[in-house]
């Protein structure tokens, strides 16, 4: 085991889909850049068994939790109360890394874990000289909201106690938390840009039903999760509904998370509209955004990526409750010509959806010298985790992520 390299990540997230494919795609890339090395994603996703994990890729199920409506959490499938839940979820956590035993530990998102879970466990590591890592998306949140959750919960003298080092999964031109959160100056020094995360075709033949779209171009809508999508989704089916000459189809992915009966409702509606399709998932959604002519979306994270990645121009609906980072993403992104935005005036127009499907042709597509700049996280990651994970570096060939 001398000889092995071992990244153990943690992903807190129980519902949706964002941090868990953030995480995959970082092991991906480090494993098929370095030979010996071993990873272990922590994660409490529900569906995380319905994606494919490269070799040396494997993870540890936590029991799941989700976030209520008024901010309190609740165990997603047990009959127990939320402390025992989190107590058992530390638990998980501190022991597989004590077996385990990482060079790296990567922590997505959430610097103490999902109510302080993760505090022992880097303490621990700490200790034993493991090198711990926190990574960030581009935006977290509206600097204001942000600060005042960060207070709340301790986390600027745990950045600054705790944390070897801080990866920034963006660039300043989106969001700068250096200039723009008051407190992370005093971390100036662990704070690196890596750039987004690029995404390609994964490994193997795409699904059958990918293979049967239809060769016309169509537009993708996607909602993530789907979890907080269903305004998106009703946006463009009402607008196919009010406008049947909208000269484009659509493919609808409305997400696993999704309430059960919005989800038949929409099925319901679009099965009596020609141009329109619905899925529920796709764990190699890739396939479709190579296929699509457009693509529409909430504009988190990874579908910014996914964006940037395939050339795609984009209409963005951002979510603006009960976080704007969406919204401060898009926004931004917007003003450097990379997609357009559409914002949610409550009132969903589908005569203002149309009109933006029919002029699908004038939507802003990614500048490529300006793609080629921002996807670079990637290689960054692998460059800031070499020091530790370097073991016998595999030839840097062409790599392939999934």
């Amino acid at each position: 085991m001398d000889g092995q390299k071992r990244l153990l990540m943690y992903s807190h997230d129980s519902f949706g889909l964002g941090h868990l494919r953030r995480c995959r795609t970082i092991a991906h890339a480090l494993v098929e850049r370095f030979e010996d090395l071993s990873v272990i994603i922590l994660s409490g996703s529900a569906i995380i068994g319905s994606f494919d994990f490269w070799p040396r890729v494997d993870f540890v199920r936590m029991p799941g939790v989700i976030k209520l409506r008024n901010g309190e959490y609740t165990p997603q499938r047990l009959h127990l109360d939320i402390e025992k839940t989190l107590e058992i979820r530390s638990a998980i956590i501190q022991r597989t890394a004590e077996v385990f035993a990482p060079h790296l530990f990567l922590v997505d998102k959430e610097p103490l874990g999902l109510r302080g879970e993760v505090a022992s466990t880097l303490e621990l590591l700490r200790r034993r000289g493991t090198r711990c890592v926190l990574g960030l998306r581009d935006v977290m949140d509206e600097p204001a909201n942000l600060i005042e959750e960060w207070r709340r919960k301790e986390v600027f003298p745990a950045l600054e106690s705790l944390y070897d080092e801080i990866w920034v999964y963006g660039l300043p031109e989106i969001f700068d938390p250096l200039a723009e959160i008051p407190g992370m100056s005093r971390v100036r020094e662990k704070v690196h840009f890596t750039g987004y995360l690029r995404r390609g075709l994964p490994r193997g033949a795409p699904p059958p039903n990918v293979i049967e779209l239809p060769e016309d171009p169509f537009v993708l809508v996607t909602t993530g999760g789907g979890g907080d999508g269903a305004d998106l989704v009703d946006w463009v089916i009402s607008a196919y509904e009010a406008d049947p000459d909208i000269p484009y189809r659509a493919l609808l992915v409305l997400g696993p998370f999704m309430n059960l009966d919005e989800r038949r409702r929409f099925q319901d509606r679009a099965a009596r509209i020609p141009k329109l399709r619905t899925t529920t998932f796709e764990a190699r959604i890739e396939h479709l955004y190579e296929r699509a002519a457009a693509v529409v979306a909430m504009g988190g994270y990874n579908t910014f990526c996914e964006i940037l990645s395939f050339d795609r121009p984009a209409l963005i609906v951002p979510r603006t409750t009960p976080r704007r980072e969406q919204a401060l993403r898009a926004e931004r992104a917007a003003r450097l010509g990379l997609l357009r935005v559409l914002h949610d005036d409550g009132i969903r127009d589908p005569r203002r959806m149309a009109a933006q499907l029919r002029a699908l042709a004038t939507w802003p597509r990614p500048d490529a010298d300006r793609i080629r700049r921002f996807l670079t996280g990637l290689d960054t990651i692998a460059g800031l985790a070499a020091p530790w994970l370097d073991g016998r570096p595999a030839e840097p060939a062409l790599l392939r992520f999934g």
